[in-house]
């Protein structure tokens, strides 16, 4: 049968927090029974928007990355529950149950996502449920991606042969495969929040005069083996993405006829600005 499963795109969200209080303004003031109590008004954030600064000045990357409960197919929640409090529904969502998880304060520490709350007030574990209730309704999307203004965010009920294909495709990932929860939340361009990079500027005198050196040759290279190849900018800029942290050692190999070939090597820990390097006059690559 078909089932919901969302899909982020890391890219393309800008942190506007629409779908946040979207989620707020559904569920605050609010009961949804056998799907959510109310909301509080203060400390819950059902749909979270996580923020990753990497490199340095002057080259800065910011991601975001909203995170939710991942309605997964083997979820830790459930397992910890007691007494039928949380519920996987045919459709995918995982639901629960308020009137069943009062007290119940283990999901919280249960779920690996820190995607559960605890309501203080009510003595209760809660999650944003999908917006199963307005699913049940009719609707087709979810109010979070309804709001999101560069469409960031996307519900689809397909079956799980066709969401694969969409995975291949599209290439999605899930946050954290290796806990084995089997998210129903896919992300597009999640390299940008799991990834790091290295850049630069190429610089050299020309006829005395320092200048931004475009049309520089570079390579980035692992173990005596070229893994990715790049041109400097008009402002002689340039940048290796999808790094993986903490990665260790490379070289970066630069060339330009006008120049003699440079070479550096990083230590690669997190994203490495390697701020201006000055290229000099010798013999021409």
């Amino acid at each position: 049968m078909k089932k919901w499963n969302l899909v982020i795109d890391v890219a393309q969200c800008f942190n506007c927090n629409a779908c946040t209080m979207a989620c707020h303004d559904e569920y605050f003031g609010n009961e949804f029974p056998g799907v959510a109590a109310e909301m509080p008004r203060l400390g819950h954030r059902w749909i979270e928007i996580r923020q990753r600064e990497s490199g340095a000045f002057p080259v800065v990357e910011v991601s975001y990355l909203p995170v939710t409960c991942n309605h997964c197919d083997n979820p830790p929640c459930l397992k910890a529950a007691r007494d039928g409090a949380v519920v996987k529904r045919a459709d995918g969502i995982v639901i629960i149950v308020p009137e069943k998880a009062q007290g119940q304060r283990q999901l919280v520490e249960a779920c690996p996502y820190g995607a559960i709350w605890w309501n203080e007030d009510k003595q209760l574990p809660q999650a944003w449920p999908f917006d199963a209730h307005l699913l049940d309704g009719g609707w087709t999307q979810t109010r979070g991606a309804q709001v999101c203004p560069t469409r960031a965010m996307r519900a689809l009920c397909v079956e799980d042969e066709e969401m694969q294909r969409i995975v291949r495709e599209q290439k999605l990932a899930v946050l954290h495969p290796e806990y084995g929860t089997r998210p129903r939340v896919y992300y597009r361009n999640l390299e940008r929040w799991t990834r790091v990079f290295v850049a630069g500027s190429v610089a050299g005198k020309i006829a005395g005069v320092t200048e931004c050196i475009e049309g520089a040759r570079l390579t980035l290279e692992k173990n005596g083996a070229q893994i990715a190849e790049a041109t400097s900018d008009a402002y002689g800029d340039f940048r290796f993405g999808g790094l993986e942290e903490a990665s260790g050692a490379y070289k970066v190999c630069i060339a330009d006829r006008r120049f003699a070939p440079k070479t550096l090597e990083v230590a690669l820990g997190k994203s490495a600005v390697l701020g201006t390097i000055m290229l000099e006059q010798g013999p021409a690559v």
